[in-house]
């Protein structure tokens, strides 16, 4: 039952042509079409009349009608406050006169309401359509909320629907009782979907918004196939396998890393299935997306050695304070670990939410003298050390002044060849070298023309501010348009070669967490102002 005909309906049974019961039985064949409560139709009518009725006897009028849930009676009244002086005629009404309206309003008070009677009248068309707005209006917003409820508890859920059109490159899906968006972004690049095609996707988000609620789908996110294999794999649906966690180039290449909490199962077996049929299943879902399974462990060196398969990893130096690895292979195995355009070094970063450095062992190599040298050289020139200490000192364990500073005789006197005068002697150098140090860069950082807020913003050290103003990076704006590589480094391909970019902050052991942070909140600071 449309509300075509409720409309007619409720226009006859105000001008006493209809079964009365007829309006009861349509506003629940309605309330049941459109699986709101039968009530809030009843509501909307009363208030659709109400309008009407307003038009009828006057705006400054208080109308309050009232539906009969049995016996389907309309009564229309007027809202009158008891006062002793009554000024106004249509809101107002002495104690005597209302109880001449009815014999049960003697209990009255003076504040008290009243109901008076308004005798019928003929419902025409502008009346009529009248009431039909107000009650098309409170309809549709109960259907929109009660499909906004539907739907928000389907937030990180899978969803199936029919494509309905295709706008703009987006795909707009009939779920049923609404549709939904997947946006070109959303979608798997190259994927082949028309009209009519029956489609799952993830449920990313449901918001409200002015014309209804709007749902959001997604086939592109790690979380899509993640459902998926919760879907495929009876061990992850019951708990006995959990996903740790998930990385994808929709469309190309993916990892999912899964642990078993059933220590006697294979987490990896269960996931691929006899014969490949369970991961084939997701694969073919994700249109061809090819999927490494990674076993997880404890320790991230054997991630990270897993994830970074086919390529076989010699070592790798774990910082997990600043979640860093340090991967040294060989020559051969170099470009299997980096992956074609570097996508498998990339989805391993993300799917361990550390960072990466490929490197062969010569590089290594190189890069380890390069930084045994370059603190060696430290302490000999800003300690006066000759190089045997300098090069002691480093080989313990201590890589900078600071380290010395804050560190205590006894510590150092553990050095062989260190006693504790010249303990004492190292730590009061060190103390010097950093009280100098910290006035010189004070002045620099003055000399060099930096904006208030790049100084004063939370996290940037006074070495880190001297060396982007070196590199006249000036303004928070300046540091807010650079992206983390060119804070913390890395390599590149240039003519066919891999070459290392030296970053502006590498010197300072900086993660590319801590700059993507840095970075970003220098962008909320920005946008807020």
């Amino acid at each position: 039952m449309g509300l075509g005909p409720f409309f007619f309906r409720v226009r006859k049974m105000l001008n006493r042509r209809a079964d009365k019961l007829e309006l009861i039985r349509i506003a629940e064949a309605v309330a049941l079409e459109k699986s709101i409560d039968k009530e809030l139709i009843i509501g909307s009518m009363e208030n659709g009349i109400a309008k009407a009725a307003k038009s009828k006897f006057g705006s400054e009028n208080e109308i309050k009608v009232e539906i009969d849930r049995d016996s389907g009676d309309i009564g229309i009244f007027r809202k009158l406050v008891i006062v002793e002086n009554p000024e106004n005629s249509n809101l107002e009404i002495t104690l005597q006169d209302a109880i001449k309206l009815n014999e049960n309003n003697e209990g009255k008070e003076i504040g008290d309401e009243v109901l008076q009677p308004l005798p019928s009248f003929d419902f025409g068309r502008i009346a009529a359509q009248t009431a039909k707005q107000v009650i098309s209006y409170n309809v549709r917003e109960a259907e929109r909320e009660r499909q906004y409820n539907d739907f928000k508890d389907k937030i990180d859920t899978i969803l199936s629907g029919i494509v309905k059109r295709l706008e703009f490159g987006n795909v707009i899906v009939d779920l049923g009782r609404t549709e939904a968006i997947i946006q070109k972004n959303e979608m798997i690049p190259r994927e082949n979907i028309k009209a009519g095609d029956r489609i799952k996707a993830y449920c990313l988000d449901v918001r409200r918004e002015p014309r209804g609620q709007q749902i959001f789908l997604s086939r592109a996110h790690p979380k899509f196939m993640e459902k998926l294999f919760i879907q495929e794999v009876p061990e992850i649906y019951d708990g006995l396998i959990e996903i740790k966690s998930s990385s994808r180039d929709p469309g190309s290449r993916a990892k999912i890393c899964v642990k078993a909490i059933d220590t006697s199962l294979d987490p990896v077996g269960a996931c691929v299935g006899m014969r490949g049929s369970r991961v084939q299943a997701v694969v073919n879902e994700l249109q061809g997306e090819k999927i490494d399974i990674v076993n997880w462990s404890e320790d991230p060196a054997v991630i990270v050695a897993n994830a970074l398969s086919p390529a076989e990893v010699q070592r790798v130096n774990v910082d997990e304070d600043a979640r860093k690895l340090d991967v040294i292979l060989t020559e051969e195995n170099l470009s299997k670990a980096i992956g074609r355009r570097g996508q498998n070094v990339r989805l391993a970063t993300k799917l361990m939410n550390y960072e990466i450095n490929i490197m062969t062992d010569q590089e290594d190599s190189e890069r380890r003298q390069i930084e045994f040298k370059e603190k060696t050289d430290n302490f000999v020139k800003n300690l006066e050390l000759d190089e045997t200490l300098g090069q002691l000192l480093v080989a313990e364990g201590f890589s900078s002044i600071d380290d010395i500073k804050d560190s205590n005789p006894e510590a150092l006197m553990k050095i062989e060849g260190i006693e504790e005068e010249t303990a004492k002697e190292l730590i009061e150098r060190a103390e010097e070298f950093y009280q100098k140090d910290q006035e010189e860069i004070a002045n620099r950082i003055k000399n060099l023309g930096l904006e208030n807020a790049l100084i004063n913003h939370k996290g940037l050290t006074p070495g880190m501010l001297v060396t982007l103003g070196e590199q006249k990076i000036l303004t928070l704006n300046d540091f807010a348009d650079l992206a983390s590589d060119e804070l913390t480094g890395g390599y590149d391909v240039v003519k066919g070669e891999r070459v290392r970019i030296k970053g502006y902050l590498e010197d300072f052991a900086l993660s590319k967490k801590e700059a993507d942070d840095l970075i970003m909140s220098a962008r909320d600071i920005i946008y807020q102002d």
